[in-house]
């Protein structure tokens, strides 16, 4: 085999040193032991394969980002540490993809060259590792998360034409040292299966369009009004959640409805409070550290009232916002304390901002008393009905007779013959577009829970979505339009360009290296 025009001795060490850990130039290449065997196409493949599998990871991990605050919350409830996760995640992610991306350029450079795939064995029990870390992972992501398979096959409908046309490019880069393989291979056999497989890939990709749909290909004219926007727990990214501050920054994001979690005192007070510990977001273990591990509901009113809400906020970080955050912000912070149900319904009257609530815990033995408790608070606040919305399943049908103007939203899918009017809050996870926009038809309203990407949030939006609860509603606030929105027919144009170019390409790389 000889070498291309333009090898030089310079190059081809510059090569080989990093990828076969050996000091050899190009007149030399000849030597024996030095030649790409069968074992050593073997590993280039499997290096190939760890790329491709490291790459899908990478693209699962930028997904997953959207839902990582759960994770830090379950690591934190589950250990009693603090930490964002997300950052873990991602410089592992980055280091693996970049050293097998490295590695893959250099022996497509190697190949180019005429130079020998001679993968040191270091690089072997890397790549292994590499191998095993990332299917530790996907494997971790089916058995505790399993959700996120959804999450990812909503994310295709976002991503879809994109990665086809970077698939394509990608495909279409490797015509040049696969041109420079089939030229220099003697085997017959080997160049056929390797020509085949390569033009299996293509033509699958060129058809690729064919099965991706996306609901945000379609007209301007047929995008759906942009969803409102829920605070979950307030607006969780500019203030501690579930405090006064977090409602009114919420109302500051132009968000409709602010959406919370009410437990009871040991004497009957409702107050705002996710966690069924304290733990979390209050300073318990200093005030009451004997009790800290006690339910929340365990804790009368005046010991509530002595707990801190807002420290935590600032010293734990939960969101990267928390950064940017005004001095003056982070003094009213510091001051927060957990609030009352009547509290916050005064806040939301006054701002005219509508409350959306869960009742925890559900098994609770004194669960009736806590509706009855928070539908007196309710009542005697003086708020209009229609702007509380009611989450909790237990009891809905006294509910319904005490304070029959509150609105009702079910965490399910409707049944048949279901009564008008019906309000629908579910994980985004388990409404497909197809059942949103038949949803939207029925004149049905559809709260979909959490949103936090833009990506997402524009998925969502071209789908019909009557709102999303959000962290981030100073992000979402601030789109006025879907990150992309494609007319089919020009859509269309795209593909077929694309793939025309593609192509012409692998055409001309192939005519070039002969």
């Amino acid at each position: 085999m000889a070498d291309p025009p333009g090898c030089c001795s310079t190059c081809a060490t510059c090569l080989l040193c990093p990828y076969s850990c050996q000091w050899i130039t190009a007149k030399k290449k000849k030597r024996k032991g030095l030649r790409t065997t069968k074992y050593d196409c073997s590993w280039f493949l499997f290096l190939f394969g760890v790329f491709l599998f490291t790459l899908v990871w990478l693209y699962f991990a930028i997904i997953i980002l959207n839902d990582f605050h759960n994770f830090n919350e379950f690591i934190f409830r589950e250990r009693k540490l603090w930490l964002d996760w997300s950052l873990v995640l991602l410089i592992a992610t980055a280091v693996l993809i970049s050293y097998s991306s490295v590695l893959l350029v250099l022996a497509l450079c190697l190949q180019l060259c005429g130079q020998p795939l001679k993968l040191h064995w270091v690089h072997k029990v890397l790549l292994i590792l590499t191998a095993l870390v990332v299917a530790a992972a996907f494997t971790g992501l089916g058995i505790k998360w399993a959700e996120e398979w959804k999450s990812a096959r909503i994310s295709l409908q976002a991503t879809g034409p994109f990665l086809h046309i970077g698939a394509v490019g990608g495909m279409t880069l490797l015509a040049w040292p696969l041109a420079s393989f089939i030229y220099r291979t003697r085997s017959t056999g080997l160049k056929v299966f390797v020509l085949l497989l390569f033009c299996a890939a293509m033509i699958a990709l060129y058809l690729a369009p064919l099965g991706i749909t996306s609901p945000c290909i379609m007209e301007q004219n047929q995008l759906p009004p942009k969803p409102a926007l829920v605070g979950h727990r307030g607006a969780p990214m500019l203030a501690p959640e579930n405090t006064l501050m977090s409602l009114h920054k919420a109302v500051e994001c132009d968000v409709q409805v602010f959406e919370t979690d009410i437990m009871v005192s040991a004497d009957g007070v409702p107050f705002l409070m996710h966690d069924e510990e304290l733990t979390r977001t209050t300073n318990v273990q200093a005030v009451f550290p004997e009790r800290a591990a006690l339910n929340s509901t365990a804790f009368n009113w005046t010991d509530l009232q002595q707990l801190d809400a807002g420290s935590w906020f600032l010293e734990r970080r939960p969101f990267p916002t928390v950064h940017s955050l005004s001095p003056g912000d982070r003094k009213e912070a510091a001051e927060q304390r957990i609030p009352s149900l009547e509290q916050v319904l005064e806040a939301a009257k006054q701002s005219n901002i509508s409350i959306m609530f869960d009742l925890r815990p559900e098994n609770h033995s004194d669960y009736q008393n806590f509706v009855n408790v928070t539908l007196g608070v309710i009542l005697q606040s003086g708020i209009p009905l229609q702007q509380v919305l009611w989450l909790p399943d237990g009891f809905r049908e006294d509910v319904k007779q005490q304070a029959p103007g509150v609105q009702h939203i079910y965490g399910r899918k409707r049944l048949e013959n279901e009564e008008p009017g019906l309000h629908v809050n579910l994980p985004y996870q388990d409404m497909s577009s197809e059942e949103i926009r038949q949803y939207r038809q029925d004149n049905i309203s559809v709260n979909l829970y959490v949103v936090n990407q833009p990506w997402l949030f524009s998925v969502l939006w071209c789908s019909g979505v009557s709102s999303v609860t959000t962290n981030a509603c100073q992000v979402l606030k601030e789109m006025k339009h879907p990150i992309w929105l494609l007319p089919s027919s020009t859509y269309f144009m795209i593909w077929i360009v694309v793939d025309c170019v593609s192509f012409l390409i692998i055409i001309w790389a192939f005519v070039l290296m002969k």
